[in-house]
Order: structure tokens, then sequence, then C-alpha cells
């Protein structure tokens, strides 16, 4: 898993120390070689070797049984003796470190356990099975999740099905995960003698995958040390402008965030509230960001101000006293501890400012609050012991399936869709699309049931995040109670109620692809697509995919070839010029104007006057041009002949419905057109005859009464002027 990786005292460029922070100890990889070069110590004893990583250990568990730690690195001394590193060192400094880096975070003994054996299997005669005999199930577990499968047996899949291998089992264990973090990292500290290419290849696939997982994961400890390895090996000049601009401030004479966290201590001490203030620096990547965004960087920019309580209430009792007694910027008020985020993270965010314009950001938590945001899930230990089970009220018996209280709903969703992805090409480019994600959302049924969905999500992935591939079948959706097509992008806290069809041969529109930003619907999509070809000559003479396809040719050849009526009234026969009452009338086809609607004319080319709704967009352009306007007034004939567009959703028997419901209220459809599906909506342009155009508000109310029908109203055409006025 990592023989590549070498000795981080190796010069080169991309090891960075960062001034003023406190970063992870380091193990003397000399002083650990020289005392594994001596063997394990006597039984009972504990070896020189692990002294350090026991201290660390005793820190955050004092009651911990070392027993298996001293069996673990007597075993992994013994099978990796002879092995070395790139640099030199013996083989066995690498997993010390990484326990190391594991202790420090305060992961607990089984975890460090299988770090210290997260190499036998894979680079040893040593089997799973013999770590089984000796530690136990989990420990088995653990070290099977992080073993890399064999390029020999996997070729150019190896390692995307290395890592799918890795999710799955961190599905059962997060701890799988942790350990892979941290032995990343130690990789790209010690990457000093790797080629080039082979730096940036590692890079890469750092930044792209294990990065987004130890943010999900909420090991902001390990995620922002990875962050600076990959900036200084991929952007080495920003890099190393960066670590120009931290070198300056630090050599500058005052410190305006120490200024302001002596201000901060007194005003607490005053309010008698017990409070640890500390100065957080900021790391390169951060650095870099504040000042892509801002510009030339102040003192405050380099930082931020940490204050730790004791208890949840102490927190908002501290931001009452800072916004009280010091000037508090409001825009960057935050509150994570009411409503965390999807890692885990909890703190209060906010900023206060001076009278030279220095602004200094302030994160405020408990030290509970401080373990988890720093460590993530390895805070909380080992998820599957009883206080675990206690504390979530989801304990299982021995023969039912082991329950995690730290299995976030993206890993599931994650798990999910990889189900669906046997290929490894599709699995490895989805994964980085999906993991490049890295904000969520919350979106609620109206059933009172949540889903979790990355943000931008939109219908389309609330629809197969809840319904699978049944989805298939959606028609629409309600958002906060208003109709909405499938295309909505959601927002976090909205209520979605999706529109199900009754067919079951329903099937996805090839454009919501366009549209589904979740693995699970793409991959879901996609796979209906490529299992239901559509034919060439089909597709290019019925572009109406799509339930409603077959009904929408009968209506139109049925409407157009309908002999018009020689009763009906002529399309102006409800309208008198007032100053010229035998002119020819002409209802304009952009407005449709009926009875009772305030109206207007316009003399046009061969003495026709056209008659437009005054509210329509035409008049203004005519009264520009200079057209002469006519007064017109309606007659006493009620009838009149109107074009109304319904907006509906796909579905079978829409249009029988709908042309059904239009004859009940009077209506004689004149001519009508549907227009293929897009979306799965379908629009439709019906041109009916009134026999009194009192009726028509109850022609439109019939008409969005129709299931699927989410709205009809009058045509409003904005083309040019109507024809004749030319």
């Amino acid at each position: 898993m990592s023989a590549e990786a070498t000795n981080p005292a190796t010069p080169g460029p991309v090891t960075p120390a960062p001034p003023r922070r406190r970063s992870l100890p380091r193990i003397d990889l000399r002083r650990l070689g020289r005392a594994a070069l001596l063997g394990p110590a006597s039984r009972g004893r504990l070896p020189d070797a692990i002294s350090h990583v026991v201290e660390v250990h005793r820190a955050h568990h004092p009651d911990a049984d070392l027993e298996p730690l001293r069996r673990a690195y007597v075993l992994a001394e013994s099978s990796h003796r002879g092995q070395m590193r790139k640099s030199g060192e013996p083989y066995i400094t690498h997993p010390l470190a990484v326990t190391l880096i594991l202790a420090e975070l305060g992961a607990e003994t089984t975890a460090l356990t299988a770090s210290l054996l997260h190499d036998t299997v894979e680079d040893t005669d040593v089997t799973l099975d013999q770590v089984g005999e000796e530690f136990g199930a989990e420990v088995r577990y653990l070290v099977d999740g992080v073993t890399k499968l064999e390029k020999v047996d996997y070729g150019a899949a190896a390692e995307p099905e290395t890592f799918r291998k890795m999710l799955v089992a961190t599905g059962n264990d997060v701890r799988v995960m942790s350990i892979k973090l941290a032995d990343r990292l130690h990789n790209m500290r010690t990457l000093g003698v790797m080629r080039p290419e082979k730096q940036a290849r590692i890079a890469k696939v750092t930044r792209e995958v294990l990065i987004p997982l130890a943010e999900r994961l909420g090991v902001q400890a390990l995620k922002t040390e990875l962050e600076d390895l990959v900036f200084a090996i991929l952007h080495p000049e920003e890099y190393a402008h960066t670590r120009e601009l931290i070198a300056a401030n630090e050599a500058q004479e005052t410190d305006p965030l120490a200024e302001f966290s002596d201000v901060m201590r007194a005003v607490l001490r005053e309010a008698g509230i017990q409070a640890e203030v500390l100065i957080r620096p900021r790391h390169f990547v951060s650095v870099h960001r504040v000042s892509r965004k801002r510009g030339r960087l102040r003192g405050c920019d380099f930082g931020r101000l940490l204050v730790l309580v004791n208890e949840d209430a102490d927190c908002y009792a501290v931001l009452g006293e800072l916004h009280t007694c010091m000037t508090p910027v409001v825009s960057e008020f935050k509150d994570f501890i009411a409503v965390p985020k999807f890692n885990l993270y909890q703190s209060l965010h906010t900023a206060v400012a001076r009278e030279d314009g220095q602004v200094a950001e302030v994160l405020i938590r408990t030290h509970q609050m401080h373990k988890v945001a720093e460590a993530g899930v390895i805070a909380l230990g080992n998820p599957y012991t009883a206080s675990a089970e206690e504390h979530t009220g989801q304990g299982a018996s021995a023969d039912e399936e082991r329950v995690d209280p730290t299995r976030p709903g993206w890993l599931s969703r994650l798990l999910d869709w990889q189900e669906a992805a046997p290929d490894p090409d599709t699995f490895w480019s989805t994964l980085r699309e999906d993991l490049a994600q890295d904000r969520e959302i919350t979106v609620y049924r109206p059933d009172g049931g949540a889903l979790g969905l990355p943000e931008g999500a939109t219908c389309v992935d609330a629809a197969y995040a809840q319904y699978g591939e049944d989805a298939h079948a959606c028609i629409g959706a309600r958002v906060n109670g208003r109709l909405a097509t499938l295309s909505t992008v959601l927002r976090d806290g909205d209520t979605v109620q999706l529109l199900m069809g009754q067919d079951p041969a329903s099937e996805p529109s090839r454009e919501w692809l366009e549209h589904a930003h979740t693995p699970a619907a793409r991959i879901a999509i996609q796979r209906w697509l490529t299992t239901h070809p559509a034919p060439a000559e089909d597709a290019a003479a019925e572009p109406a995919a799509g339930p409603v396809a077959e009904t929408a040719p009968s209506v139109r050849s049925a409407a157009d070839a309908a002999p018009a009526d020689p009763s009906a009234p002529s399309p102006g026969a409800a309208i008198t010029v007032v100053d010229r009452p035998d002119a020819n009338v002409r209802l304009a086809g952009c407005c449709t104007p009926v009875p009772l609607d305030e109206v207007t004319g316009f003399a046009v080319r061969g003495g026709v006057v056209t008659v437009h709704r005054v509210e329509c967009a035409a008049v203004a352009r005519m009264a520009d041009a200079g057209r002469e306007e006519v007064a017109v007034r309606w007659g006493d004939t009620t009838g009149c002949r109107v074009t109304l567009v319904a907006e509906s959703f796909g579905r079978p028997h829409l249009l029988a419905d709908l042309t059904e419901a239009m004859a009940l209220e009077g209506a004689e459809i004149v001519s009508a057109t549907v227009e293929p599906p897009s979306q799965q909506r379908v629009r439709h342009t019906y041109t009916v005859q009134l026999p009194d155009a009192a009726h028509l508000p109850d022609l439109l109310r019939a008409m969005r009464n129709v299931p699927g029908v989410y709205d009809v109203g009058r045509a409003q055409h904005h083309a040019a002027a109507p024809s004749g006025t030319r």
C-alpha cells in the first residue's frame, strides 16, 4: 500500500511546514528505524518503537488495554522485517507513523491495532485468517477493507475496484476509511523522492477522491493537511507565493488577531464565562482562497479566533457578549449547532470588526464539538460499543446487522448507486463527480420524511432518491405546494411532493439526463435508455416520445379536417367600429380578444380594422409606429372564438379527458395542436367556439381540473404586428 513512500526528511518542495499551525506530531523515523532493527521486546513488555504511540493513545483513552497493540506491533515488525522503504528506512516505520496519526486524533485501540497491521496481508505472507484468529473479527474486517486488490488480477481496474471495495467496507465500518486517510496522509508527507509525474498522479487522486471523503467524514485535521500537500505538488508557484504571504505577515510587528483575542478574553472574563480563546492560523489552501476572494490580505485574514467553552448554552452566551460589547458583522453569522452540517460539524460562526476596518472571524464551540470538528468520525471511537448504541438508541442484537450511527446519508446513497455501476470506468468517473458535490441539502416529503440530496439537485433527483427506478413513472412535482417541472432546482428545506403516473410502462425522458445531478438518477435513466434504444426513423418521424405521442396526431388530424360550420359567426361579427359600422373587422391572433375584454382597433392596409385587447403588447408597438387608432366596441353577439393554451404533464388518455371536459362546457373545438413533449411537459393549443363568452371562466376552470393539467390561459403571442399591418 505504501512501499513507494519515502523519508519525510528527504528535501523537496512537497512537504509544507505551515507557520504557527498546530500540526500533527511527526514520528522520528530514524529513531523508530533503529528501535525496529533491535527487534521486538521481550514478551509482555512494550517495544520502545511504539512508546510514542502508546503515550498519545493513553492521553485519549487512559484505561485502554495495550496488549493488542504490543502483539500487533510484534507481528507487523516480524512480517515486514527486511522490507525497506525507498528512503532506506525499515518499512515498519510506515505503519507506525499511520498509527500515530490516528492515535493523535483519538482513535480507539481496535483501529490502532488494525492500522499497525494494515499492510501485512498486502505486502507479507500474513493471511486474513491469521489476523482474525489472533486479533478477532473486527480487526480482520478493518485490515481486509484497506487491503488493495492485485493489479495482476484486475489490471487497469485495480485502483477503482480497490476504492469500491473500501467504500463498501466503510459502509459497515467507517474506521476503514479512517485508516485509509491516515495512510494516504503519511504517504503524501513522504512523497519527495518519487518521480514528478507519479507525484502528480497520486496528488490528483488524493484531491478528487480522498480529500472529499475526509471532508464528508468530518476529519478536518487530515483534510486540511492533505489539501496543503496536494497544493504544493500540483500548484508549486501559487504555493510558493502563498508561503511568502504567510511569512511576510509573520514578520509584522503587530498581530491584530492577538489584539482581538485579548479584548475577547477581557469581555468574557468580565461576563463570568469560562472560555478559552485561541488563534487558529489558516492553512495554505485557505489563505490562497481568501487572497483570491479578497485581493490584498490584512492581518486578520491569516487566521480565525476559536472560543472553546464547556456547554452548548455557553456558546450562545459567548455570542451574545461578543455581539453586545464588540461590533458584529451580522452577515457572517451562521448557526451550525442548531443545524449541524452533514459531516457532524457543529459550531457558531460570526465576525467582529473594529474601527480601523479589521474584521476577525470567530468560531464558538464546546470542547467536544471541537474534537469532532477536528477528527470527525474518528472522534466517535468504536461505533459498535454499547455506549454508542445507547447514545443513538439503535442497539442491535448479536444476530442482527450492526447499526452504524456514524453512517451518513451520502454514504448510503453512494453504496446504492455503486451497485448499479458494474463497469469500473463508470464507477470511477461517477465517484469523482459525486464527491465533487461537497454540499448537501435536505428536502421534505409531505408525510414528514426527509431526503438528503447534494446541492443543485432537482426534482428528477428527488424522484429517484425516493422511488428508485419506479421514478420512471414520475410526471411532475409540487414544490412547497406549487406545481413545478421536474427540472426545478431544489433548495434546502423545500417540501417536495412527487406526482406519479399510473402506467407501469411509463418511461423517462432523455432530457431528464440534463437535469439529473445524482449518480443514482443518472445511472437509472442511462440504463433505461440503453435497454430501450429509440429507432432512428421513429425519432425523426415522431419526436413526441412519451405516452401522449399516440393520441396527439389523431387530435390534430380530426380538428384540422373538421369542416367549418357555416352557421358559426365570423370572427369579427361581435365587434362594431364606432365610426365605420360597415368596416371589415379582424380579431387579432396575438391576443384573441373575446366579448367583455376591453379592446381597441387599428386601421391597416385594405381598410381592415384589427381588434386587440388593450393590454396586448402589439398595441404599444402599433401606436409608436403611427397607426391610426380606431374606437371599437362589442356588439350584441355573445358568442366568441378564442384560442387557449394548456400546459400539462404527459400521461395516457390526457387528450381524451381534456377534450371531453371542453365539450361538456359547450366548447366547439375549431382547431387543435399538441406540441411534442419536452421534459414530460405537453403544450396544447386549442381554438374553440363558445356560444357565450360568459362561459369562458367556467371552461378554463374545467380544463384546469383535468388531472395532469397545471395551467390554462388565453393565447398571448409576442410576435410582430398581426398580418395585414405591413
